[in-house]
This record gives C-alpha cells, structure tokens and sequence, in this order.
C-alpha cells in the first residue's frame, strides 16, 4: 500500500491540557484511541486493496463501514488536538474573522457557547459536537454526530470539534460529563479555529 494514515504527535505535552484534561487521558486519548483508528484505517485500505487485485475475499459493506469509523476518527480527533492549547494560552473570546462570523450566525458569543455546550452535553451515547461553516448559506451552524461514521456533511468544513465519548472525559470527570464540556472552553484555541475558517470562508 503506497500511502498510508499517519499518528500526529501532539501539538504541546501531555501535560499541557492540566487540570483541565488530565495528563493519564491524554495520553490514553491519542497513544491508544487515536492510534487505534489509525491502524484500522490502514488495516481497512489494505483489505480493499487486496480485494480489488483478487487477493483476499471480503465483506465490502463492513469494510467500508470500518474504513468510515477508523478514518474519521482519525481526522477528527487530528483536528481535536489543534482545537485545544495549553492552559494559559487558549481560552477566552474569539477573535479575527471568527468571532464576526459567530455574531453574524448565532447573534452573539455567548448564544453560540451556549448552543455549543449544550450540543456537545445533549449527544446521545458516544459522539461529538461540531461547528461548520456551510459556504452556500455563508454562516457557521453546529451540528451533533453519534460515534463518528459518515459524519461529513456534504460541502461544508469542520472547524471545531468537541469529543463527547467517554474516554475524553472519564478517568477524570467520572459521570460529570457537564463539567467537561464547560472546562473545555479554558483551553480551547481560537486561533487554530480562525485559521480554518480563513482557508474556506468567502
């Protein structure tokens, strides 16, 4: 297989999300989880690699099914850890072309933390709470995913991803998974999000 999905390293130490997000579920987070949808995803290009040429048999409905959760989970979570920064250096009011863009769409900052919170507390199971920007209407909208396959909405880019399963959170925060989300917005990183939207918004 020529190419194939690659583990980031993290941005910042391990550490560097404390007290906010341990440093034990970090590491879990990206050496066990993140990895893990890594190898699935190579694991499932080979197969339908081997497939094509006669190789191997396969049930194609179920790998395609794996290749959605592993690769998506994959680029999810490699946007996740850009959305975050050390303590002391995320957090706060938006700023650049995103806070106007956040007024522009949800009438204010604090109606759009609100609505955000509030998605990212109200997923069902396992899942994530993003914010898009979607380039026919021209403004940002937030949307909720379960788990994560197929979560791609058609032509419009994430910026902001919120991670909701419970290995996120729960080595730290137990059932409180309120608290999570409300820590969340003293690390989150603006200027990684800015940028995003620089690169899409007309």
């Amino acid at each position: 297989m020529a190419n194939k999905y690659v583990l980031p390293a993290l941005p910042y130490n391990y550490d560097a999300l404390e007290p906010y997000i341990s440093t034990e579920i970090m590491q879990l987070h990206h050496d066990k989880h993140h990895a893990a949808y890594v190898t699935g995803a190579n694991s499932a290009l080979e197969k339908l690699e081997k497939a094509r040429s006669g190789a191997l048999q396969v049930d194609l409905r179920a790998v395609l099914r794996d290749y959605s959760f592993n690769v998506d989970g994959h680029k999810l979570h490699s946007m996740f850890w850009m959305n975050m920064a050390p303590a002391g250096k995320g957090g706060g009011a938006p700023g650049g072309k995103v806070v106007d863009k956040i007024n522009e769409s949800f009438g204010s900052f604090d109606i759009f933390k609100k609505q955000f919170s509030d998605a990212a507390k109200t997923v069902e199971g396992s899942g994530w709470a993003l914010l898009l920007y979607d380039p026919e209407a021209n403004q940002l909208v937030l949307t909720q995913i379960e788990k994560q396959n197929l979560m791609h909405l058609a032509g419009m880019q994430i910026l902001l991803g919120l991670d909701v399963w419970e290995h996120a959170y729960y080595l730290q925060y137990k059932t409180d998974k309120g608290k999570y989300v409300d820590n969340f917005w003293n690390i989150i990183n603006w200027s990684d999000i800015d940028s995003r939207l620089g690169k899409v918004i007309v």
